[in-house]
């Protein structure tokens, strides 16, 4: 059979189905999130919560319940922590570095500790599954929590976006203003460990930070709008998850995740040839500038386009 023929027959399967649809809305939650953790700062959180998204997997699966169960409360819980023992809601680059080995030795225990005292065909690969994803084993069950979780996740962030942005920009004057800045970092966080609990089924736990964190960072290097970078993000998310699962398809030796990730890579790599062209032209930012410079000098107008009202 043709290459061709193999990713019609592919794309026409209940399961590229099920994982198109959880992945359109896993990576456009992603791409939201993602854009306030580089915006913000903390990429290095999302670092740290794939290390915890392995280790409540493994828990769960240990104590003999859904890895989804232990995905969602250690990510979540680990970023309402991080955020409350770091500075007015922002996870601390130290502690976070301090809690890496021990999550990650845990989480080789409860691994241990689930291979031995199960038995299984699946238990043998239930690490690799956790840590690299897998988006084409979606049931329709799995899908419809996935799509359901990862809508929240994003409405919820649009909801808290305008003033999420400006306690991103100035706390000082945010919280002057009668902004929560400390409520805002810890809703923030704990969106992200519910956002990196879902994207772990996409992407695993290894990869998950390239979903969070590239196509965030393209669109910052694209433009310095901020509220025009958050929708960039989001849709670029989109697009690298549809290219990845439509490249897995046509080539069945390629995982979905690695796919996923070799496009998200390459479009942030081709942001470095055409930032330079925008800017020939007239309309890429000023060196040295970027969403946050660009935004905090409208900071007293509007905030969010960062420009004068």
């Amino acid at each position: 059979m043709r290459t061709d023929q193999l990713a019609v027959s592919a794309w026409s399967q209940p399961f590229f189905h099920h994982a198109l649809l959880a992945g359109t809305f896993i990576a456009l939650a992603a791409g939201l999130v993602g854009y306030f953790l580089v915006l913000r700062a903390q990429v290095f959180t999302g670092d740290a919560l794939s290390h915890v998204a392995f280790t409540g997997a493994m828990a769960a699966l240990a104590a003999g319940y859904d890895l989804r169960i232990g995905l969602f409360v250690g990510c979540v819980g680990a970023g309402l922590l991080l955020a409350g023992i770091g500075r007015a809601g922002r996870a601390d680059d130290v502690v976070i570095g301090a809690a890496f080995a021990w999550i990650l030795g845990l989480g080789a225990f409860f691994l241990t500790l689930y291979t031995t005292s199960r038995s299984g065909s699946m238990v043998g690969g239930a690490g690799t599954t956790v840590l690299f994803g897998s988006i084409f084993g979606l049931n329709g069950d799995q899908t419809l929590v996935a799509v359901l979780v990862a809508a929240a996740i994003s409405a919820v962030l649009l909801l808290i976006a305008r003033p999420l942005l400006f306690a991103t920009l100035d706390e000082s004057v945010a919280g002057a203003r009668g902004v929560p800045v400390r409520v805002l970092g810890l809703g923030f966080l704990a969106l992200v460990g519910a956002c990196a609990g879902e994207a772990t089924q996409a992407v695993g736990s290894l990869l998950l930070l390239g979903l969070l964190a590239a196509p965030a960072g393209a669109a910052v290097r694209l433009t310095d709008r901020p509220f025009h970078g958050l929708a960039l993000s989001a849709g670029l998310a989109v697009g690298e998850m549809w290219a990845g699962l439509s490249l897995s398809a046509l080539i069945p030796s390629l995982p979905p995740s690695f796919a996923i990730m070799a496009a998200a890579t390459a479009v942030y790599g081709a942001t470095f040839a055409i930032t330079p062209a925008l800017r020939g032209r007239g309309r890429g930012r000023a060196p040295g500038a970027g969403p946050r410079a660009v935004a905090r000098a409208g900071t007293a107008t509007d905030p969010a386009e960062g420009t004068a009202a």
